[in-house]
């Protein structure tokens, strides 16, 4: 896209707006124990471990949400997608994924971000009014969210790890069904095998239905701040990592 990268004023902005009442201290110590949720207790995030308290939210914001901005970009723009005219983000946390892909788009797609916190759907609001994308964000079921009509986007990232088995495939069969309706399904999640047992069913029925699946890796180029929030928390930010599944229109 032409024009000015407005990532780097959101990212100031963000950092304004979770610093006002903690300090980056505060922060780095709650990126901590978030990351030890995502990585080694996996278990507790149905629980709601990931948000339950103010350190943890912003942690997030400030330091998961750039990050999942800037793989999302750069996942759209080597996978060269066509631009639609609305993008479902299911499980948008602070809808920066979904807000990645809208603003590659030509003209700028309109995005309905959908999530199970109401913290992370007035977060995913203030992402998509600082970043210029038209868009809302509702408190709602990611799997039973209705789906846009095509030609539209249909963006999982980062969501269907946190599902339980049932509602995983089901999530599967709809986003299978958006594809031959006429929409673009993504799905985007780590790229550690280990925390991901049911990838490889995912990414054969993709692959079966006519879709493809990547491996990315991408040196990013961040804020200092960012970068430096990374290095205080003991997380490599040295490369943006991802893998997708990605499901094209009229199967």
């Amino acid at each position: 896209m032409e024009g000015p990268d407005p990532f780097a004023a959101y990212h100031e902005a963000l950092e304004a707006r979770h610093l006002a009442k903690l300090t980056f201290a505060e922060v780095r110590r709650a990126l901590q124990a978030l990351s030890s949720v995502y990585v080694e207790r996996r278990g507790r995030m149905a629980e709601g471990a990931v948000f339950d308290g103010a350190g943890k939210r912003a942690a997030f914001a400030l330091y998961y949400g750039p990050m999942h901005f800037l793989l999302v970009r750069e996942i759209v723009r080597a996978l060269g997608l066509r631009a639609p005219r609305r993008i479902l983000d299911l499980g948008c946390v602070t809808g920066t994924a979904g807000a990645a892909w809208a603003l590659e788009c030509e003209p700028r797609a309109r995005v309905d971000g959908v999530d199970r916190s109401g913290w992370a759907a007035a977060e995913a609001r203030w992402t998509f009014a600082r970043l210029g994308v038209d868009g809302r964000a509702t408190r709602a079921d990611a799997v039973a969210a209705p789906l846009p009509g095509p030609p539209a986007g249909v963006l999982a990232a980062f969501t269907v790890n946190e599902l339980a088995e049932e509602p995983r495939r089901r999530l599967l069969a709809r986003l299978v069904e958006a594809a031959r309706m006429g929409s673009t399904a993504l799905v985007v999640e780590p790229i550690a095998r280990r925390v991901s047992p049911w990838w490889p069913e995912w990414a054969e029925a993709v692959r079966a239905a006519g879709g493809r699946e990547d491996e990315w890796r991408f040196r990013p180029d961040l804020p200092d701040r960012l970068a430096l929030l990374g290095r205080a928390a003991g997380l490599d930010s040295r490369e943006l990592t991802g893998r997708s599944l990605l499901l094209p229109p009229g199967l």
